[in-house]
């Protein structure tokens, strides 16, 4: 998947909301709209282009087991998990600005980084999409792969990449 400027990834507090149930739905500013099964479809287009794009950025970084997992109709935490691993410290704090930076010059933002200092399992949280950068180590100790087994699976290496989504998610155009 080529990476390029996504004309979708906009900075919200907590993320594009593919449910508008949730307080990290879209920000204050769609809260309480109805929207249609249209803008629903598309905002959920741009959730999983954002977790296919967020896995394509880590595996030109040399990322092993990059894993995109479906969450959205078991928690409410997030639409997907990316789950990446890191050859070691170093190549998991590589991976963790790389990302950082790329999807900054895009537009988007998270949370605050969890988990830096150690680089054994750091966290970025985009709202919608939730990435996990793990070392080698701590991916086999934690076996997320396995408490996530039966999670259907995003196939990121043939999902439309951001730069083909709209900026707007909630409008008609």
């Amino acid at each position: 998947m080529n990476v390029s400027k996504p004309e979708m990834l906009v900075c919200r507090p907590h993320g594009l909301g593919s449910r508008g149930d949730t307080d990290r739905s879209v920000g204050a500013s769609c809260r309480g709209m109805t929207r249609t099964r249209r803008q629903e479809s598309r905002i959920s287009a741009l959730i999983a282009s954002l977790a296919g794009t967020i896995a394509a950025i880590a595996d030109e970084k040399k990322a092993l087991d990059v894993d995109v997992v479906d969450v959205s109709e078991r928690l409410r935490v997030a639409d997907y998990f990316v789950l990446i691993t890191g050859q070691n410290r170093t190549h998991v704090r590589s991976l963790t600005n790389e990302l950082h930076v790329r999807l900054k010059a895009l537009g988007g933002c998270h949370r605050p980084i969890e988990g830096a200092d150690l680089g054994w399992w750091v966290v970025l949280d985009y709202g919608d999409v939730v990435v996990h950068l793990l070392q080698k180590d701590a991916r086999e100790f934690y076996d997320l792969d396995h408490f996530y087994g039966d999670y259907p699976r995003l196939d990121w290496r043939s999902a439309e990449p951001a730069s083909t989504a709209t900026r707007d998610p909630g409008g008609e155009s």
